[in-house]
């Protein structure tokens, strides 16, 4: 919850007594309403720009474009937010699951299921997405980590499903995105701001502080 608290006073010689108290406050429905403005939409312009070629590729297509949806969606929160160090954090996770990922790959080479490569442990997008909702969960809360853990869910069953891994694969995937979130994002928290001003009308005390 976010709150402003503005305080000032005239002086009381020659000038009428003004007193001034704002206190706006933003709920957590509020604050979930503002989420929804950018996730949603971000998640919804990734499924527009990549749609299926047919229904029955419709959730292989859809699990690819939101192992990539959802680290984009959870940076452009972290930019709503002005919140460069989660976005940078958000970035990190979902680098290092990668490159964590594409490591073991060539190390392991298990075979594909549908024998199209030797890259199928671990699953690369499974990791992908569950660094982002792993970080977006730390970051964030779990407001906004159990809708992310369900789409990076539903990212590992994609693949399965459109038989590119094994669920062992998809387990690894998940285990090490999840790993990276946890180990590079720490929990947002806005520290008490305080701004002490005057001028010729008075002075004042401005507080700004979440909690």
């Amino acid at each position: 919850m976010d709150a402003t608290l503005i305080l000032r006073r005239r002086p009381r010689q020659g000038v009428p007594h003004n007193r001034i108290n704002k206190i706006h406050l933003v709920t957590s429905m509020q604050f979930r309403l503002l989420c929804s403005r950018v996730l949603v939409p971000a998640i919804g312009l990734a499924m527009c720009v990549a749609p299926p070629a047919s229904a029955d590729d419709f959730i292989e297509t859809s699990g690819r474009v939101l192992a990539f949806g959802l680290p984009v969606a959870g940076g452009a929160f972290a930019l709503y937010q002005g919140d460069r160090r989660g976005l940078l954090q958000i970035g990190a996770s979902v680098a290092s699951a990668y490159g964590a990922s594409f490591l073991l790959q060539q190390v392991v080479r298990e075979q594909r299921p549908d024998l199209s490569g030797w890259d199928s442990f671990p699953s690369d997008s499974t990791a992908i997405a569950f660094a982002a909702a792993s970080s977006i969960q730390v970051r964030y809360g779990w407001d906004y980590g159990l809708p992310s853990y369900a789409i990076a869910a539903f990212v590992g069953y994609s693949r399965v499903h459109a038989d590119q891994h094994h669920w062992g694969d998809v387990a690894a995937g998940a285990l090490i995105g999840w790993a990276a979130g946890q180990l590079l994002t720490d929990s947002y928290e806005e520290m008490p701001a305080m701004q002490v001003f005057a001028d010729t009308k008075g002075a004042g005390i401005q507080v700004h502080w979440y909690w």
